[in-house]
């Protein structure tokens, strides 16, 4: 929800109801990643996407659905072979989308979504799969390790857990067409509850609730997960059809220890600035168990540093604040490093680059653009930039100039590896000529080296679209 954090707290400030759809877990081609989202408000208007466009119109009439019964619910989308107009990604992917009601005073979500519109290092842990009562029960993590919110008391909740959770035994649906012939699922009454793997009826536990797991038709995870109008409900098999809830509000011991154990493994995702699922053991254990996490991590946008107050400079700007990084101009000469001359710029500092790079901050995410191709700069720039645990360092020049970097760089002490660090010429071979072109050069290199991409062109190569590796969190541009 990264992406929407701003208008999505807006709506909470001015009262407004509305249901969120999560990507939570993506497998395949799928054309978006774990975080996107889209929220539909009580007045119908959307906002975000889960998709890119393939499944858009079932998630938001889900949505809708949400904030009628005030369900929480976990859809999976993928392609249907034998029906290739059923709603699913014709790209091959699959897409699990985590739906959930949000009042404009439910807490813990409220207070994420404030701190993420204020660029703050918060983490939100949501409760996606597990025994019922934990449905989107949610926690608020600081970064020092702190948190608000609760997995446990079914009070806080932002809506009541769908029939078609995906916890103990799951009722099946009954699937209905609207005027465009589209599939939607209701939940069809629950069915009577059954024997257990021994033929004996439910037993009552201290408290009275049934314990029972759905052991004759219960299958392997998802078994029964479909697409389009025979999408059905979600049935797990008796290995995660836990106890029943109410022994979950008995057990405070438990619960305790559970919310412990999620705000740890959240506040590692935050450390890392990952966005990702993690499984933790029902008792709060730090091992995979009955219980699954999303951790959506909003951290500070990643910093692009351009050295050299050049034209190429002020694109470079630009493109940097396309791709959501905090971007500072920095440059010697007090007469280019000008704030009329890099509007854009969140930072404009007079200062010798490899001094200022010495003493601000920088991390694993951190990219370095030198373009002032001047050795009296680069040099003792690179000696440090390339010394650093940062995510990418590259240098503007021709390929004589690079060849005289190199022999220079050498000289003062930097080693192979050190200089194998370093992308000059920089940018990827584009035929680039104006600013603008280089700049876009330089910004595909950058992404390439984050993602994982070959920068070759898709036609015909084989090659995946799509790439698992990912080294930085989505954030948002300050």
């Amino acid at each position: 929800m990264l992406d929407l954090a701003e208008e999505l707290h807006r709506w909470v400030e001015e009262g407004r109801d509305f249901a969120v759809a999560t990507v939570v877990a993506v497998g395949g081609s799928a054309p978006r990643g774990p975080g996107a989202a889209l929220a539909v408000d009580s007045d119908g208007t959307a906002i975000g996407s889960v998709s890119g466009g393939c499944v858009e119109g079932a998630v938001y009439d889900l949505c809708v659905e949400a904030l009628q019964d005030g369900r929480v619910a976990l859809e999976r989308f993928g392609y249907s072979d034998e029906d290739a107009f059923a709603v699913g990604l014709t790209c091959g992917g699959v897409l699990d989308v985590l739906v959930m009601p949000v009042r404009a005073d439910t807490p813990a979500l409220a207070a994420w979504l404030a701190a993420a519109a204020r660029g703050e290092a918060v983490a939100l842990a949501r409760v996606i799969r597990g025994p019922a009562e934990l449905m989107g029960g949610a926690l608020l993590v600081h970064a020092d390790g702190s948190y608000a919110g609760t997995l446990t008391d079914g009070s806080q909740r932002p809506g009541s857990v769908a029939a078609a959770g995906p916890s103990g035994s799951a009722p099946e649906t009954e699937p209905e067409r609207d005027a465009m012939g589209t599939g939607s699922s209701r939940s069809a009454p629950a069915a009577e509850p059954k024997p257990d793997a021994t033929g004996a009826e439910p037993k009552p536990d201290a408290t009275g609730a049934e314990l029972h797991r759905d052991v004759a038709e219960a299958g392997p995870e998802w078994d029964a997960v479909r697409v389009g109008p025979e999408r059905g409900a979600l049935k797990v098999g008796p290995e995660r059809a836990g106890v029943a809830g109410a022994s979950w509000q008995r057990a405070r011991g438990v619960g305790a220890a559970l919310e412990a154990t999620a705000a740890a493994e959240a506040r590692a995702m935050l450390d890392a600035g990952r966005t990702a699922t993690v499984e933790i053991s029902e008792d709060g254990a730090n091992c995979p168990g009955g219980v699954t996490l999303f951790v959506e991590s909003s951290v500070p946008p990643p910093r692009m540093i351009v050295f050299g107050a050049v034209d190429f400079a002020a694109a470079l700007v630009r493109a940097g604040k396309f791709l959501g990084h905090h971007v500072t101009v920095c440059d010697a000469r007090p007469v280019f490093a000008t704030r009329d001359r890099f509007p854009e710029a969140d930072e404009v500092v007079v200062d010798w680059p490899h001094r200022y790079l010495r003493n601000t901050a920088t991390d694993h995410r951190t990219v370095l653009c030198v373009l002032t191709h001047d050795a009296k700069f680069d040099v003792p720039l690179l000696e440090t930039a390339l010394r650093l645990p940062v995510a990418y360092v590259g240098a503007m020049g021709s390929r004589r100039t690079h060849e005289d970097r190199d022999r220079r760089l050498r000289e003062v002490g930097l080693t192979d590896p050190e200089l194998a660090r370093l992308r000059s010429p920089i940018g990827l071979d584009l035929g680039a000529r104006t600013p603008e072109e280089t700049a876009l050069s330089i910004a595909a290199e950058i992404v390439a080296s984050r993602r994982g991409g070959s920068g070759v062109p898709l036609t015909g190569n084989g090659l995946p679209i799509h790439h698992d590796r990912v080294t930085a969190p989505v954030v948002r541009a300050s």
